[in-house]
């Protein structure tokens, strides 16, 4: 669908402020933010394994402590 718009694309689709770090955990690639307590919260993961998917220790918000 096509819209038609004065508007900006970011006025349209505002950017969410992302202060996620990216870090190796378990030879893992992951996308990961600081909670309010100070723990590491999983946001994505970044793997070309599918098994590393179905992994219960790597689903979006898993906590890690540090």
């Amino acid at each position: 669908m096509v819209h038609y718009t004065p508007l900006l694309t970011e006025e349209i689709f505002p950017q969410e402020e992302e202060n996620h770090q990216l870090v190796s955990y378990k030879g893992r690639s992951l996308y990961v933010k600081k909670t309010e307590q100070g723990e590491l919260e999983l946001v994505q993961l970044l793997s070309t394994d599918p098994q590393d998917y179905l992994n219960a220790s790597f689903a979006p918000g898993t906590i890690f402590k540090n």
